[in-house]
């Protein structure tokens, strides 16, 4: 599955960003799609999962509350609506994609598919 990420850019600290992930292939519906962010000289972190029909979703702490993860099976799209952000969520955001929704979600060695990313600067 192709995977395209779009919705970066630059905003101030309290402001408010949507990132996009647009998939190929008329599998999209059945795969459990997934958001990590890496800032310069850390490691790639998970950020927030959801399930192929969205009825299970998952969070970072960090970013609990603030963030919210959703899809369009239609759309063959999967989105991350960030509020209230904040200069720490400052990092090149990935979309990622895997045929199941494993327990081991958080860990980015476990997603096959990847977008090829977008940068998000929170400006302080």
């Amino acid at each position: 599955v192709l995977l395209v990420e779009s919705g970066g850019g630059l905003v101030q600290a309290g402001g408010s960003l949507r990132l996009s992930c647009a998939a190929s292939g008329r599998t999209f519906s059945s795969y459990a799609m997934g958001w990590f962010r890496q800032a310069p000289g850390k490691e790639r972190e998970f950020v927030a999962a959801i399930s192929w029909n969205g009825g299970t979703v998952y969070y970072a702490d960090s970013v609990k509350g603030r963030f919210t993860i959703s899809r369009d099976n239609a759309k063959n799209t999967v989105y991350l609506q960030m509020n209230s952000l904040k200069p720490e969520d400052t990092a090149v955001y990935y979309c990622a994609a895997d045929t199941y929704l494993g327990a081991s979600y958080t860990y980015f060695s476990n997603w096959p598919y990847w977008g090829q990313g977008t940068q998000v600067t929170v400006s302080s």
